[in-house]
């Protein structure tokens, strides 16, 4: 049976708050969002969603409303707690990757756990179970400068599956990659949804990609709007 994994009511974002030129980027928005659900929220530069997308994956607060996220009140949280969450519930795939340099493809999987204090023998092994999973097992000794972009960002989604994450938050994770590699990325996400039950939340401005989704959302001017 399905449970709700992400529940947002009212979200709001204010920045530059009680000064002259106070500015509202997110103006009330409600969002739900079901366990193994695939979803996309589609919006164009300055639409608010990279705002969003912060909140989302409580990098940033809202000024008002109401986050759960897996059972946690985000705005009950205390301001060092929300780097274990973020550790353990979120999972993060950024356009640019943010791999580690000068280390290799094993230690950027393993460095989420390590944080998370998993022994090293364990998230070793784990490490490798996930670069198998994404087809990156024989380049686990690469450093990222030796990786092509597709592959890069298959390291990345390996890292973001490693403390087994409530919700995969991926950010444009095909923006800088070409057609082709980008299929091929996006083939990865689609077997961590269909075969692994993952929850995905893709943010992106490709209308395509974000059809392949069980779910589209549109962001328009700081407004939350089910696609039609």
């Amino acid at each position: 049976m399905a449970s709700t994994i992400i529940r947002m009511n009212n979200i709001v974002k204010r920045f530059y708050i009680g000064l002259p030129n106070e500015l509202e980027i997110l103006h009330g928005i409600d969002l739900t969002v079901e366990r193994g659900e695939f979803i996309a929220i589609v919006g164009a530069s300055g639409s608010g969603k990279s705002t969003f997308m912060n909140i989302i994956g409580a990098l940033d607060r809202a000024t008002q409303g109401s986050y759960d996220l897996d059972g946690t009140l985000i705005e009950e949280a205390k301001d060092v707690e929300l780097s274990a969450i973020r550790n353990k519930k979120v999972g993060f795939v950024f356009q640019n990757f943010n791999l580690i340099p000068r280390t290799n493809a094993l230690k950027n999987v393993e460095l989420p756990m390590l944080y998370a204090g998993v022994p090293q023998r364990e998230r070793t092994e784990r490490a490798k179970e996930l670069l198998r999973m994404v087809e990156m097992d024989d380049r686990m000794n690469h450093q990222p400068n030796e990786l092509s972009g597709g592959q890069k960002q298959r390291v990345a989604i390996a890292r973001a599956m490693a403390n087994d994450p409530a919700v995969l938050l991926a950010d444009e994770p095909t923006g800088a990659l070409d057609s082709k590699t980008g299929r091929l990325v996006m083939d990865v996400f689609h077997t961590l949804h269909r075969e692994h039950g993952k929850t995905i939340v893709l943010i992106t401005h490709n209308a395509t990609l974000a059809k392949e989704t069980d779910r589209v959302l549109t962001m328009t001017d700081g407004m939350l709007y089910q696609a039609v």
